[in-house]
């Protein structure tokens, strides 16, 4: 089993900075990919931020310049620096990883980190 653990929600005013966290743990032989996705209140799920193992990035247009992410392999840990922070970004920041385990290649979901921008 495999378990996604995100950190680093919380309440920031506009035009401020944070640094989520998401850590995977359990039976793990690799992780190809792996991604930030938000959603907002009463909005649908959205693709934020894509990270793959060799260095890939994508990002969706409205992070653009503002936000980063990165990867430490070695510890299995994606980031997402996010700075310049606006109301619009206020949502749950869930954590998504294709991993490559004992049981083949799955699909996991961490619990989600709330980051609501106001002042």
């Amino acid at each position: 089993q495999v378990q996604l653990v995100e950190s680093g929600g919380d309440l920031v005013q506009p035009g401020g900075s944070l640094r989520l966290s998401c850590a995977a743990s359990g039976s793990i032989f690799s992780i190809p990919t792996m991604r930030w996705y938000r959603q907002a209140p009463g909005k649908q799920r959205e693709l934020v931020a894509t990270a793959t193992r060799g260095g890939s990035t994508y990002y969706v247009d409205s992070v653009k310049g503002r936000f980063t992410i990165s990867r430490d392999n070695a510890k299995n840990t994606v980031y997402l620096q996010m700075a310049n922070l606006k109301p619009e970004d206020t949502a749950v920041y869930s954590c998504n990883a294709d991993v490559i385990g004992r049981l083949g290649t799955n699909a996991y979901w961490g619990q989600g980190t709330k980051v609501t921008v106001s002042s």
